[in-house]
């Protein structure tokens, strides 16, 4: 076993901190859910050597050993036969089971387990379980505090980055042409990948080229984004629209703008005392920038960009549906820092009752709680049109940053809407009256205006002309835009903003 001085990344002293707390607590089985065991192993041997007690480890191949030992104690292979040992031993140790999870379907394990932790109740030391299929039964849940070891934090894939360097210039010269800041920009972009994960793609970006620039920042985004596919949960969209495509939204802008420094420099905004931002809330008429505006952040801001639609969510099998949202918030926080988008959220959670059995209920509550406490760098966008739908629970200080109301565009706003989408589509603005396209749009949202310029184009085709401002109008006097088919809606909406809400516009 490895010399805990000579791993290759310390350990997140926050992690060793909590877990001594809960073994200095009487604590006596902790199951730690991890992917990265041998991480794990290393952190309990940082703990143990703190706690000045010997640090044993089990797994089904070689049994139960002490580290300082060269040979694992006899005919221990067996879980049963190594709890036998530590139950009669009663001696002040950590125990390391690897692997433990499946076994524990086995009801005389478990009560297996439950009498050799006794002793930790009152003696110095532990059981720890580490893995990803920790099967903790009802009746041993009384007994057990489960953790879950988070993803390597900055200092550990700085120390980590550090140690590959070192490994390399013995061997060869690496250039690194980072600055700080892009530096800092690519260790938080490492951020949610395991220390083996990071280390692969760090090797091979130095690999490729020897050197370390800012276009490996590029690969790591790459590498998480397989990841995410790989789940089937997360939709990962390309970032390809900015700023520039939104139309005013100034309020909104601003207010993105002034987060922006917490993500480029986020090591400077913690000394500030300030966190990574929870996400807002766009509520508004359908057709007016909300989702256009997800993926603008996303690109403002250099960030991944991935969509949550709550339908994929939704499995026939009871707890699967549960496990799926799980699954989801586990890979967003694993692409951390990341950019979430939840488009339409009222219709996900709209029937948050008991005709599902409850489903919904459980998962809206899941939902809530981690926007409460998440910890993970994952900015959330969410987007609604209909906020009698909404569950009440969501307009509650804390779930979100800020709520933003979108209204429809004003007439200056129109006529920034219809230069984007002609200059977009290759017309020059010079040729158009944009200012009474925008007095002939009044009532219109910007995707209803995209619509008329589109539509336009369709008939210019047809003729074998050019789009005019008169086709244009045409197709505007031809449309019936949301706002006066469902007026009685949008001005209830307004009134329900008025005071509630922030002005996006």
């Amino acid at each position: 076993m490895a010399d805990p001085s000579q791993s290759r990344a310390p350990l997140g002293s926050e992690s060793l901190r909590d877990l001594e707390l809960m073994v200095r607590s009487r604590y006596a089985i902790v199951a730690l859910e991890t992917i990265e065991e041998d991480r794990a192993e290393l952190l309990l041997m940082h703990l143990a050597d703190q706690l000045h007690i010997p640090l044993f480890v089990w797994s089904a191949t070689k049994g139960l050993g002490r580290t300082d030992k060269p040979a694992p104690i006899y005919d221990t292979a067996e879980p049963a036969k190594a709890l036998a040992h530590v139950e009669s031993a009663r001696f002040p140790a950590i125990y390391h089971f690897r692997g433990l999870g499946p076994y524990l379907e086995d009801g005389l394990l478990r009560q297996r387990l439950r009498d050799a932790s006794q002793p930790y109740t009152t003696i110095a030391g532990a059981l720890v379980l580490t893995g990803t299929d920790l099967n903790i039964d009802e009746s041993l849940r009384p007994h057990v505090a489960t953790v879950r070891l988070p993803a390597p934090d900055v200092e550990e894939l700085r120390n980590l980055l550090l140690h590959i360097l070192r490994d390399f210039n013995r061997k060869e010269g690496v250039e690194v042409d980072l600055t700080d800041e892009e530096m800092n920009r690519l260790l938080q972009n490492l951020r949610g990948l395991t220390l083996l994960e990071a280390e692969k793609i760090l090797t091979k970006a130095i690999v490729e080229d020897g050197r370390l620039s800012m276009q490996d920042i590029q690969l790591v985004v790459d590498a998480k984004r397989e990841l995410v596919e790989r789940e089937g949960l997360l939709e990962y969209y390309p970032v390809e629209e900015s700023m520039d495509a939104v139309a005013d939204l100034a309020s909104l802008k601003a207010w993105l703008r002034k987060r922006q420094a917490i993500i480029s420099t986020p090591e400077r905004a913690a000394e500030f005392g300030l966190e990574f931002p929870k996400g807002v809330l766009l509520l508004g008429v359908p057709g007016c920038g909300k989702s256009l505006c997800a993926k603008a952040v996303a690109m403002e801001w250099s960030l991944p960009l991935l969509k949550l639609d709550p339908s994929n969510l939704y499995n026939k099998f009871i707890g699967e549906s549960e496990n799926n949202f799980k699954r989801a918030i586990a890979a967003a926080e694993r692409m951390s820092p990341v950019i979430l988008w939840i488009d339409e959220l009222e219709k996900a959670f709209a029937g948050a009752g008991d005709q599902d059995g409850g489903t919904t209920q459980r998962i809206l509550g899941t939902f809530l709680s981690w926007l409460q406490d998440r910890r993970g760098d994952v900015f959330v966008v969410a987007t609604a049109n209909d906020v009698e739908k909404l569950p009440a629970e969501f307009l509650r200080k804390g779930r979100f940053d800020e709520i933003f109301f979108v209204d429809l565009p004003n007439s200056a706003t129109r006529g920034q809407i219809f230069e984007i989408h002609l200059e977009k589509r290759g017309q020059s603005i010079e040729q158009f009256d944009t200012v009474a396209l925008a007095a002939a749009a009044d009532g219109f949202s910007g995707s209803e205006i995209e619509q008329a310029i589109v539509a336009g184009l369709y008939t210019a085709f047809s003729e074998n002309g050019a789009l005019t401002t008169a086709g244009v109008l045409s197709e505007i006097a031809s449309t019936q835009p949301l706002s006066r088919m469902m007026s009685e809606k949008v001005d209830k909406l307004r009134a329900w903003a008025e005071g509630r809400t922030v002005r996006a516009n």
